[in-house]
């Protein structure tokens, strides 16, 4: 028997708190429906891709003093894309609202994400099974992948594997790229006929899958915290020896909600936000200039150490970065079928992208250090994008801002000592127990999703809102997937996507960063979060992220 360490003991003991709605089973459920929807962008081209399923209204759902009788339905769950505390927790969730609605129901796990859809590798959840992975992190009771659902064959091929399990709904655990799988899968099912339900529930700990339906996407609040409680003992550390300039990305590739969410709970002595970076056009030696000047004026105070706080996905939005990344994609979509450039040394391979590059994006690329050249042509994301993970940024960083503090030592501008460290903070936070705020929501989104199918309902994603009360006074119910749409340039072509919500620079989120950007710079007001605690006062353990606290309230000012 595997040996359990204390905590996990008492973690898989912890029962979820539920939004009272769901109290009493999905049994006992009314559901409300709201006004029709419409997608965000591109409204023409969506309708015309998802027919079926397009323009549904949001729904909530309240609890009854009735209770209706359920069908028998058997259910498929699949994980998809990275992991993100709390992922067992919706399983648990789902698989205890459908045995509640009947103890006949089945709950299949499709093993190692979409994939095993598709070649119907698969597992019947048990109480005892289920029972053991309440309350963890991972992905590991089934395992995720990154397969896209979006061929007809792919379709035909799940649709044969859930005819075989009697299956009359699928739910998709993913972020934006998986959920938008989820919508093309839901649209095929119903243009065919099968009979066949697909929901998602809102998964990613970079924080880009929201709107005012999903207040945050689940993952998000461990995976910070994690992270924050790395970066401030870092800061404890930098305090106390007072000699290194530590560099630390942190994940969030097409948004920095994970950056800043982090910085407001640590106070680095700098924060860089991608899409600030952006809307300015800060050039990438903008960038060194900015930084230079604050580790130059704290060298002036006696003060050679700080902290800097770098989002993942930093390298993409700075403007002539971007462009030449951009074109690289495109280009590199047929490259890495060419056997010659496979073949080819690292020199040879520069040369020729250079040559294929448009003549402004080839000086930006022959102007960088050959280690992050190479890793711009390592291989492709499964969207044809370059993996800005590999890249390292804080390097690059690192290396630029010493060659300028030098030009600076040279002018007379620079007498401090500049000593760097780097860290990447990725993996770390992306299989951590779930925090008690993530366990709760996971757990109600499981939940939610069978209510859901319950009531015949496809193409939506379970929506658990009012997350800053009282988990009771949590709002259940669902937003059609349609809603959230817009078409992007993927692999060169233009394809429906799940629109990524980024750091909006007139929010109170970013205002928070921007108030207290220069007293942070100079001064030392280092927060020390600390490990997740999952006992205690609930305003030490339920406390949710500061994000979600700033835009609640400019949402509930509103009102």
């Amino acid at each position: 028997m595997t040996k359990l360490s204390p905590l996990q003991i008492e973690r898989l003991k912890y029962q979820p708190k539920l939004p009272s709605s769901l109290q009493n089973g999905v049994n006992s459920l009314e559901l409300v429906e709201g006004s029709a929807t419409q997608s965000v962008r591109d409204q023409e081209q969506i309708q015309e891709l998802f027919a079926n399923t397009y323009g549904k209204p949001t729904v909530t759902f309240k609890s009854t003093s009735t209770s209706s009788t359920s069908d028998v339905k058997n259910v498929g769950v699949i994980l998809s894309g990275g992991q993100a505390p709390g992922g067992h927790n919706v399983i648990a969730g789902l698989y205890d609202a459908l045995k509640n609605a009947n103890s006949a129901n089945k709950l299949y796990g499709f093993l190692g994400g979409p994939s095993g859809i598709i070649e119907g590798k698969y597992i019947e959840f048990t109480d005892e099974y289920i029972d053991s992975y309440r309350n963890t992190g991972g992905f590991d009771i089934i395992g995720s992948g990154r397969t896209k659902l979006e061929t007809e064959e792919q379709f035909k091929s799940s649709l044969e594997v859930c005819r075989k399990l009697n299956i009359s709904a699928v739910v998709i655990i993913g972020g934006d790229d998986s959920n938008t799988n989820a919508a093309l899968l839901a649209e095929w099912f119903v243009k065919n006929n099968t009979g066949i339900q697909v929901i998602g529930c809102p998964k990613t700990i970079d924080g880009d899958l929201k709107n005012e339906q999903i207040e945050i996407s689940f993952g998000f609040d461990t995976a910070t915290k994690t992270y924050a409680e790395l970066i401030g003992n870092i800061e404890r550390d930098a305090n106390s020896a007072k000699k290194y300039w530590h560099f630390v990305k942190i994940m969030g590739r097409s948004a920095s909600h994970v950056a800043l969410e982090a910085a407001l709970q640590t106070q680095p002595n700098i924060t860089l936000i991608s899409e600030e970076v952006e809307a300015k056009k800060m050039s990438l030696s903008s960038i060194i200039d900015y930084m230079s000047d604050i580790i130059a004026r704290r060298a002036e105070n006696g003060k050679n150490f700080g902290i800097a706080v770098i989002p993942e996905g930093l390298i993409e939005f700075i403007p002539e970065m971007g462009s030449m990344i951009s074109n690289l994609n495109d280009i590199m979509a047929s490259l890495e079928s060419d056997s010659s450039f496979v073949n080819a040394t690292s020199a040879e391979k520069f040369s020729i992208v250079e040559s294929k590059l448009e003549s402004e994006n080839a000086k930006v690329y022959s102007s960088l250090p050959a280690l992050i050249k190479e890793q711009l042509l390592a291989d492709r994301d499964p969207h044809g994008n370059v993996q800005v993970s590999k890249i390292e940024t804080e390097k690059l960083l690192i290396e630029m801002i010493s060659a300028k503090l030098s030009e600076m030592k040279n002018a007379g501008k620079f007498s401090g000592k500049f000593s760097s460290q780097s860290h990447f903070f990725g993996y770390e936070g992306r299989c951590a127990f779930p925090s008690n705020f993530d366990a709760d929501y996971c757990y109600s989104l499981g939940y939610n999703a069978f209510a859901l199918i319950n009531f015949g309902l496809t193409g939506y994603l379970s929506s658990v809102r009012n997350l800053t009360a009282p988990a009771s006074d949590w709002i259940a119910g669902g937003v059609p997937l349609t809603m959230m749409m817009n078409m992007e340039k993927r692999h060169g072509e233009m394809k429906p996507v799940i629109q990524k919500a980024l750091v909006r620079l007139d929010g109170p989120v970013f205002k928070q960063l921007q108030d207290n950007r220069e007293d942070w710079a100079m001064n030392d007001r280092y927060l020390f979060s600390g490990a997740i605690q999952y006992f205690g006062p609930s305003s030490v353990a339920d406390i949710t992220t500061v994000t979600l606290q700033l835009e609640r309230s400019k949402q509930l000012a509103s009102v």
